[in-house]
């Protein structure tokens, strides 16, 4: 099966060892940014979301517009507004950009950040809600004439949308979440299932977890593997940058007075559990940042030259990752 590269774009220039600086959206930026994945030659690059930050799907709308064979993974937060609309509105930039749009599913584990957008349910009730969503979402873009619905978070009469994706026979559907009900939503509804760099242990385990919850559904699902990699010349420079990475991302952090406090979600916990370990796993896993922040998404790294780097990733291919998400 072929491999999927995914890389990152956000709005403005920041990371672990670089504060942020200007304006929250910054356009040439973002073209910038997105310019570059597809001169390198990435299939996709994700947009993130936040209860905080800019709007993923015009993100994803204006990097479009400045490219012309990049596809974009939107990530998508249900039970803010109606699935239907999400839908409609989904559709619409696929056709825009001619067929290259994703949806990545957060549902959100962080029950502070969550009540900043409106939501105060808890975690296994917000999965429930994520699962009657994508009913209506699929069915809104698959269907041919109206359709009514009747749940429990959601009622429709008439529900139906003109405005078809190119893609047949849906847009594809990524899925991030590590908890039991993650799991059995995502082996549901994901086309592909999204996790954060972790050991080869971990991946095999969550990977027979999910194909177990597809199976439920006479279902397959595809996976994806979030990573950091630092490359050098030689595996000696390598580890001495990701040394190096680490001590200025410690100096950011109290320059900023940041504060560490256990991560709600499953996915962190799981980094963190890695991370307890030692900081170097397997050949090239590295949890230096997670274990300094708290596993604040995407945060470990596989350290390296460029050939030992592929070649963990290979490892990672034989484990069933056939999509690599490279921040």
């Amino acid at each position: 099966m072929s491999v999927e590269f995914i890389g990152y774009i956000a709005t403005q220039p920041f990371s672990e060892i670089h504060p942020r600086s200007g304006q929250p959206v910054q356009p040439q930026y973002v073209e910038q940014v997105a310019r570059a994945h597809e001169e390198a030659g990435f299939d996709r690059a994700l947009v993130a979301y936040h209860s905080d930050s800019p709007d993923s799907a015009f993100v994803a709308a204006y990097a479009a517009s400045v490219t012309t064979k990049l596809k974009f993974l939107i990530a998508h937060r249900p039970g803010f507004i109606s699935p239907t609309v999400a839908a409609r509105q989904l559709a619409t930039l696929d056709v825009f950009n001619g067929g290259r749009t994703a949806v990545h599913i957060i549902t959100g584990g962080d029950d502070q950040e969550l009540r900043a957008d409106g939501s105060f349910i808890g975690k296994d009730e917000r999965y429930a809600r994520t699962d009657e969503y994508l009913n209506v979402v699929r069915q809104e873009w698959t269907a041919e004439k109206p359709f009514d619905h009747h749940g429990t978070y959601y009622q429709f009469e008439g529900a139906y949308s003109q405005v078809k994706s190119p893609q047949k026979p849906h847009i594809p559907l990524y899925f991030g979440g590590a908890s039991q009900a993650a799991l059995e939503v995502a082996g549901k509804h994901a086309d592909v299932y999204a996790l954060w760099g972790e050991t080869y242990e971990q991946v095999r385990d969550i990977v027979k977890q999910v194909r177990a919850e597809a199976a439920k559904h006479g279902r397959t699902v595809r996976f994806s593997l979030s990573l950091r990699p630092i490359l050098a010349e030689t595996e000696e420079k390598a580890w001495a940058r990701a040394d190096s990475i680490l001590e200025r991302a410690k100096s950011l952090a109290q320059a900023s007075g940041f504060q560490r406090r256990e991560p709600p979600n499953e996915g962190s916990k799981r980094l963190l559990e890695a991370a307890a370990k030692g900081s170097r796993l397997d050949k090239r896993l590295w949890t230096g940042i997670a274990g300094l922040l708290g596993a604040k998404g995407n945060s470990t790294s596989l350290v390296g030259t460029p050939e030992q780097v592929a070649e963990a990733l290979l490892d990672y291919y034989d484990l069933g990752i056939t999509t690599f998400l490279i921040r």
